[in-house]
């Protein structure tokens, strides 16, 4: 038997659980880990509230939390290529993160690269691979100026530092707390709230080229305004509303090519993942309050087994 943190059913905090449950036997073209680290990440809950992404079947209860790993592979399944046993790798999880086992689909899992703690790996198929879809999909020439709301979070640090690198300039909104995060990475800090695209205007007198939006809502409506040109207008946080709006969410490829990627660019300190809490497994359920609560600052990581 082998420790998973689950939700029974759909529902609050309370439906969450620590439970012994078999490892999953991996099927075609699956890795079997041992998981080191999990990330946490905001859409874990919303499953846990009853949330599915399109197309997903409905949860088959109890469902293991989490939809990211890394580990280390101790069996593969039928027609798996380019993994073996014993290697380190990361991705998005089929049967939760949140637990001493958990699979792998290999169009979905990467090799974790030698300059990478497990931890720093495990938040990498997410955030910060949402962030290089999100960028790639604006195509900004170097020079243009990209604003990134919620830009002091995992998916927003991500996209701050892979814009720089890219040779944009970039305007973060986040609140007056997480002014240092921001600036920290290179960003022009514009504190979030009522007044937003005031705010922006005197910060980009000349406009902004595209708008990365992490948070939806009224700041995604505040924003849009301000790109004349919606189809660099996107959205990892507002879906429906941006489609109203002209602009298109975050075009997500969730695959390994992508994962290797990011893993590259990590690799190199471009989009280091910046871990600013760690719980272990027994304490997943206050890792999680951490992230839902909607004051983390960077990545929250379950550090399964050291």
């Amino acid at each position: 038997m082998a420790k998973a943190y689950v939700f029974t059913r759909h529902g609050g905090p309370e439906v969450e659980a620590l439970v012994d449950r078999e490892p999953p036997g991996p099927g075609p073209g699956q890795l079997l880990i041992e998981v080191r680290a999990a990330g946490v990440n905001p859409v874990d809950f919303k499953l846990r509230d009853g949330y599915r992404r399109p197309g997903q079947a409905p949860a088959e209860l109890p469902e293991v939390l989490g939809s990211e790993a890394a580990g280390v592979v101790v069996r593969t399944g039928p027609g798996v290529e380019g993994f073996a046993v014993g290697d380190a790798v990361f991705g998005s999880t089929l049967t939760g993160g949140y637990a001493e086992y958990t699979l792998l689909p290999v169009s979905v899992a990467a090799h974790k690269p030698g300059g990478l703690t497990f931890a720093e790996a495990a938040t990498l198929p997410v955030a910060a691979a949402t962030a290089y879809d999100g960028v790639r999909q604006l195509a900004l020439p170097a020079g243009a100026t990209l604003l990134v709301t919620g830009a002091g979070g995992g998916v927003g640090s991500s996209a701050v530092r892979l814009a720089l690198h890219e040779g944009l300039r970039v305007i973060g909104t986040a609140s007056a707390g997480k002014k240092d995060v921001v600036e920290s990475l290179g960003a022009v800090h514009v504190a979030s709230g009522p007044g937003l695209a005031e705010r922006v205007r005197a910060a980009a007198p000349d406009g902004v080229d595209g708008v990365f939006d992490l948070v939806g809502g009224e700041p995604l409506r505040d924003v849009a305004e301000l790109v004349a040109d919606r189809t660099k207008l996107i959205t990892a946080g507002g879906k429906q509303l941006v489609a109203e709006l002209g602009g298109s969410p975050v075009a997500r490829a969730r695959d390994a090519a992508t994962l290797t990627a990011v893993a590259g660019l990590a690799a190199r300190g471009v989009i280091r993942p910046a871990i600013t809490a760690t719980f272990p497994l027994a304490r997943a359920g206050e890792a999680l309050r951490t992230v839902e609560a909607g004051h983390a600052r960077g990545k929250v990581v379950i550090e399964v087994k050291a």
